[in-house]
């Protein structure tokens, strides 16, 4: 598999569906995800139960799945006592996800992506680091997930544009396909209040493969599609969470409301608002999945 596929898919018009969840998918099935891993301690933990829902999404018709290399950084190592580590949990993280295509696809071309995420908390934009220092840690991490021989790098739940501009600028270097994804207040805002469509403007400038939104309720994520369309002539994307964070409880507090049916609703609705790329962030399920892979058909340009 390689950067290629993805690539070609693209300009053939067609969808691309994401996975789900993967931290609060493993809390669902009992899986501790402590901060400041989160589903990165996973790897460590329960790799068995990482490499089992891979799966499921696979078999629910995922044509990307994620590693679990969100929280797998050698700050957040380090911050967790286990300094010098995150190569090895990198590497780990994405044998689970090659290991999971292996096993149920191996005659079909599904993606492994390496997710690359904020360095500090994805709710707290304030706390981003500056641009040098971002540069230097985000250019480590595409090196070491290349190494570790994911096929696309997915930089997401981007809370500012001066970490989103370093991080696909570093993540270029490696000549993997780069998805970046920016996570919102608004239709218009990223969390930190900037100028979503400036935010995408700023990263163009660094070649992304597609620019996206995530970690939003669906019909913000309905909206800031709409402000992806009259900024960028990119490949466009969503996949929002179902749901919404307790940050005091530190919990997630599922929503009945978005069942896998009404979700595969609002990602039809993204669809015709433009997406080529969707599926699903915190809350969603292999059932939502492919809930998706149902109501969507596979070519969207002729």
């Amino acid at each position: 598999m390689s950067s290629t596929a993805i690539r070609n898919r693209l300009v053939r018009g067609e969808l691309i569906l994401l996975d789900g969840a993967l931290g609060t998918e493993l809390e669902r099935r009992g899986v501790p995800t402590p901060l400041p891993l989160w589903s990165a301690a996973a790897v460590l933990s329960a790799p068995d139960v990482v490499r089992q829902i891979h799966e499921e999404y696979i078999m629910a018709g995922a044509d990307v799945i994620t590693a679990a290399t969100f929280r797998a950084t050698p700050r957040a190592l380090a911050k967790a006592g286990r300094a010098g580590e995150a190569e090895r949990v990198l590497q780990r993280a994405v044998a689970l996800a090659r290991e999971a295509r292996r096993r149920v696809a191996p005659s079909r071309q599904v993606i492994v992506a390496g997710s690359i995420a904020p360095l500090e908390d994805c709710y707290r934009p304030e706390l981003a680091p500056p641009p040098e220092t971002a540069e230097r840690e985000h250019a480590e991490l595409a090196v070491m997930l290349a190494r570790a021989g994911v096929d696309a790098i997915l930089i997401e739940t981007m809370n500012t544009t001066r970490e989103a501009c370093a991080a696909v600028h570093s993540a270029k270097s490696t000549g993997l396909a780069v998805l970046v994804s920016f996570i919102c207040r608004s239709e218009q805002e990223l969390l930190s209040g900037e100028s979503l469509a400036d935010a995408v403007r700023a990263v163009e400038a660094w070649k992304p493969d597609a620019v996206l939104v995530n970690c939003t309720p669906p019909e913000v994520a309905r909206g800031c599609l709409d402000t992806l369309a009259v900024a960028t002539r990119l490949p466009r994307g969503a996949y929002a969470n179902a749901g919404a964070p307790d940050l005091a409880g530190g919990t997630w507090l599922h929503d009945p409301a978005w069942t896998p049916e009404e979700f595969a609703r609002a990602a039809s609705e993204w669809v015709r608002r433009g997406a080529q790329i969707v599926g699903g962030c915190c809350g969603t399920t292999p059932a939502h999945i492919r809930a998706i892979r149902s109501a969507i058909p596979p070519v969207l340009v002729e």
